[in-house]
């Protein structure tokens, strides 16, 4: 639960969506203690190591805020942390419709330029100009002293001719969220090259410490002394101007306050959340069934199955050319968990009867089926069938999990209950609608069957182990069929060896049954297949509920 829940947090950093989403997740565990609660952290920290830990102490250091860093450290796996980033950049993104995200290109590049302009025995994203340039950009304005020496300061500072270390002095006109007309000051007092961010103007007067050097234009006229600039309480070393008017600039509540704002993560200029306004409806005037199931393809492809069925007396027939015709438009789309699209398809439904045939028809449906080949992970499917003759329409909404296929496990694909399973041309492998290989498989949505049908089992197991002189699976599959009233009872009980199976190999074995089912009572009933890897010594055991009419 751990796993989903941080995905769900991930989102809330991103988006600001988890607040009502929360609630409806299963009940969290008893709260931790404080102690608990920090030794539970600094084992996440632990885990998080190799690029994780540079994108986080590196990459995003200036520009992550407080709360998406919280978030980040509490995911627990490398697919939550994953989908996090993703949702980190398309958050900044400028134009989420563009395949570029300028706002990452743009962070890069100025990593890039600090690691190659302001690197001083450290690498140049760690200095102070570093830091701020990679989190605001270069300044406006730039007026650099690069080997110090002679320095009229301005009026403010009180005046004068002095000697100075080599100093910066940045001018940004516009920083969101901190103001305008920002001044920030770095100075190299050790003249190595390292220019340090300063709160004090004076600390880059080389003859601040000299009696009688440097003097400002009061001290000059015998008004102050200079020993007064060391009696300040404000923090500085800064001298008076005539007339002891200074700037607000240089009032110590509002350097600090300056100093404070610009050591935070910039504002997000483009909050997906705030800057799209997504109004969605919900409609459930046309009713209909979704199932979803998920067969590998490649270790990082997926064949993710969605079959939609439609009722005919959910729809609405107009009587066209001697022939009663209903139309349904269907219209999907699967997007990743920060909104970008990764498909969409579009399909029209008809369906074509007699006048004499509709009512037996009535209880007949239609099935739709797309197949989408995804990387695993957690996407969001959406949904929209409309009857153009009735005009009523249906909505539905989902979470696709798509899994993730180890290499050496037991694994199983989704298991299928299906109405019809059949061999295609070799034309047609891979192709058209429930074509999953070299079969054609129906999935009986609803999952249920009349008595005089026969039900079609599907389901593919990976990674078996294998005997090491003849290189082949050793295990068995044995299928069980209970009533769910009396589950202790067994109405089917059979087995066969793995290698009895067509086509079987270590690397998958299909699973390919039609089982009759004359000899059930009208019913509900479990269905469980249950592989056992000899070599391994591992098991799984995936079932499915069905019905007998």
């Amino acid at each position: 639960m751990r796993s989903r829940l941080g995905i769900w947090i991930a989102a809330l950093a991103v988006g600001g969506l988890a607040g009502p989403l929360l609630a409806q997740i299963a009940e969290e565990p008893a709260k931790l203690t404080a102690k608990q609660e920090r030794r539970r952290i600094e084992k996440l920290r632990k885990e998080l190591r190799g690029p994780f830990k540079r994108w986080l102490d590196e990459d995003v250091r200036y520009i992550i805020t407080g709360d998406e860093r919280k978030v980040f450290v509490q995911l627990s796996t490398d697919e939550e942390r994953e989908n996090f980033i993703e949702s980190f950049w398309m958050r900044r993104d400028p134009t989420p419709d563009s395949m570029e995200n300028e706002y990452k290109e743009e962070h890069y590049r100025r990593i890039a330029y600090a690691n190659e302009r302001f690197a001083s025995g450290i690498p140049g994203w760690k200095t102070d100009r570093g830091r701020i340039y990679i989190a605001y950009g270069p300044p406006d304005e730039n007026e650099s002293h690069p080997s110090g020496g002679q320095y009229q300061r301005p009026y403010e500072e009180g005046g004068g001719f002095t000697s100075t270390y080599p100093f910066e002095i940045w001018r940004y006109r516009w920083i969101e969220g901190i103001g305008s007309d920002i001044l920030l000051e770095f100075v190299d007092p050790t003249m190595t090259g390292e220019y340090r961010l300063t709160m004090d103007p004076s600390e880059k007067d080389a003859l601040l410490h000299v009696p009688g050097a440097g003097l400002t234009l009061s001290e000059q006229m015998g008004l102050t002394d200079k020993a007064d600039r060391f009696r300040r309480t404000d923090g500085t070393r800064m001298g008076t101007p005539l007339g002891g008017a200074q700037s607000i600039r240089y009032n110590q509540f509002e350097r600090l306050q300056l100093y404070a704002n610009i050591f935070k993560p910039p504002a997000v200029k483009f909050k997906d959340l705030e800057a799209i306004v997504n109004s969605t409806i919900d409609y459930d005037t046309l009713p209909y069934e979704v199932d979803i199931h998920y067969v590998r393809v490649t270790n990082s492809s997926v064949l993710s199955g969605i079959t939609v069925l439609l009722r005919n007396e959910d729809l609405m027939f107009k009587e066209e050319d001697g022939l009663h015709k209903a139309v349904a438009n269907i219209f999907g789309r699967i997007t990743t968990l920060t909104r970008r699209v990764h498909d969409t398809f579009e399909e029209t439904v008809s369906v074509k009867t007699t006048a004499e045939r509709l009512h037996q028809d009535a209880d007949r449906a239609s099935v739709f089926n797309k197949s989408v080949p995804l990387a695993p992970g957690m996407y969001r499917l959406e949904l929209v069938v409309k009857d153009l003759v009735g005009e009523t329409m249906g909505t539905y909404r989902t979470a696709m999990r798509v899994p993730e296929f180890d290499d050496e496990a037991l694994a199983a694909s989704s298991l299928i209950l299906a109405d019809k399973i059949e061999r295609v041309p070799i034309r047609s492998l891979g192709t058209g609608q429930f074509v999953i290989g070299s079969s054609k498989v129906r999935p009986r949505i609803n999952y249920a069957f009349k008595q005089d049908e026969r039900m079609g089992i599907y389901m593919q197991v990976y990674n078996l182990g294998q005997n090491a002189e003849t290189s082949r699976p050793i295990g068995n599959v044995t299928y069980q069929i209970a009533s769910l009233d009396n589950p202790s009872e067994l109405l089917l009980d059979f087995s066969e060896d793995v290698n009895t199976i067509r086509g079987a190999s270590a690397r998958q074995v299909v699973i390919e049954k039609l089982l009759p089912l004359r000899s059930l009572e009208p019913g509900e009933y479990r269905l469980s297949v249950m592989v056992e890897d000899n070599v391994k010594n591992e098991s799984l055991s995936p079932s499915a509920t069905f019905k007998v009419l």
